[in-house]
């Protein structure tokens, strides 16, 4: 073995990337001292983003005054590059973790921070703009953070659209002389799924539960985005509602790609060429990844996948060390994948193995790349 690159995503609520990687590192470099063991800790355009990239690119971070999406004030911070664009992760100021034990209120939550971050980096000229769609608790069609950017949503009653709860309200959109002069910067939002806007696929159906939203609740935030969506479209002639994504983080990118210069591309794409994978797959001879639930949602151009079809085409073996890994997941053996293999002992209580995580992964990859139990 002369080359092993490390590229895990992060275990979400107990390992990040980085951490990840540096615990498989440790076992390869022992089991292999001779071998160039290389850590490329990964992200797509959820939690973890920006401290991937900073780990990636040595960038700079900035700390900005914002709003979390009760509308308290935080800081949050986003990362400057050494190219001169920016990296803001949206769960910074919309994300779930940011919500105590019986704060989820998807109809009350805002993006308003998210707009409050994109408008310091426009200020200090950084372009492009990357935003990282995941993790949030939100599901306002971006109006929150188009807000926080100078666009005016009305009612009927000419009274301000704020919450996903009136989304369905909204008469008119202002573009305002603020909003006009930041079209200028170009947007974009990294994310790896591609759910339409509304509908049983769509951000409502698919995500208001994890944030809160009761079935009732469901119905009226997917009735609000495809009222807001047909607005969009009568005033831009654009018709977004099923721009593959836009049904990513609540449908955030709906009124950015309706109103500002905003597209979608992929998150670990972006990762993945910002550190030139492709150069770094020259001469390997095992990638190992791996992330908290390897599951049917891991093929739907998660990192994984995406690994998965990249070490493929150079054939280059890719073995997934996952906190666990369920038996739908079993295509992604076609797509590239050599093995996967659960961290977790057997019987093991979620609770013990989220706590347990770094142990588990040690004593895993030392098995991996020795075969012998420790």
């Amino acid at each position: 073995m002369k080359k092993i690159l490390i590229a895990p995503d992060s275990f979400k609520g107990s390992l990040s990337a980085a951490q990840a990687a540096a615990i498989i590192a440790q076992e390869a470099r022992l089991a292999f001292p001779q071998a160039e063991v290389i850590r490329l800790p990964l992200a797509d355009g959820g939690e973890g983003l920006v401290d991937v990239v900073l780990s990636l690119t040595g960038g700079k971070r900035h700390r900005v005054k914002a709003h979390d999406p009760l509308m308290r004030e935080i800081f949050a911070d986003y990362v400057e590059l050494p190219d001169g664009s920016a990296v803001i992760e949206m769960a910074a100021a919309a994300g779930l973790p940011l919500l105590g034990v019986g704060e989820r209120d998807v109809m009350h939550t805002t993006t308003y921070g998210v707009g409050e971050l994109i408008f310091d980096a426009m200020q200090n000229g950084f372009n492009p703009i990357m935003v990282g769609l995941g993790g949030s608790a939100t599901n306002d069609g971006g109006v929150g953070a188009a807000r926080a950017l100078g666009l005016q949503f009305w009612d009927a009653n000419n009274q301000p659209v704020l919450y996903a709860k009136d989304l369905e309200k909204t008469e008119k959109v202002i573009v305002t002389r603020q909003s006009f002069q930041i079209r200028k910067h170009p947007l974009v939002f990294l994310c790896d799924v591609r759910n339409p806007l509304s509908g049983s696929q769509g951000a409502s159906h698919i995500y208001g539960p994890q944030k809160g939203a009761t079935p009732e609740q469901i119905d009226v935030l997917d009735r609000g985005l495809e009222h807001l969506a047909s607005i969009i479209q009568k005033q831009t002639k654009k018709d977004l509602r099923f721009e593959p994504g836009i049904g990513a983080a609540g449908g955030f990118a709906l009124s950015f790609m309706g109103y500002f210069h905003a597209n979608i591309r992929s998150g670990i794409n972006y990762v993945l060429d910002l550190v030139e994978f492709d150069k770094e797959l020259a001469e390997t001879d095992l990638v190992i990844s791996g992330e908290g639930r390897t599951d049917a949602q891991s093929i739907m151009g998660k990192v994984v996948s995406v690994l998965a079809s990249r070490c493929k085409l150079a054939n280059v073996p890719l073995v997934l060390l996952s906190g666990s890994v369920t038996s739908d997941a079993e295509p992604l053996r076609a797509l590239g994948v050599t093995e996967m293999m659960t961290i977790t002992p057997e019987g093991m209580a979620l609770e013990v193995a989220m706590l347990e995580a770094a142990n588990n992964l040690r004593l895993a990859a030392h098995y991996l790349f020795t075969g012998i139990q420790p």
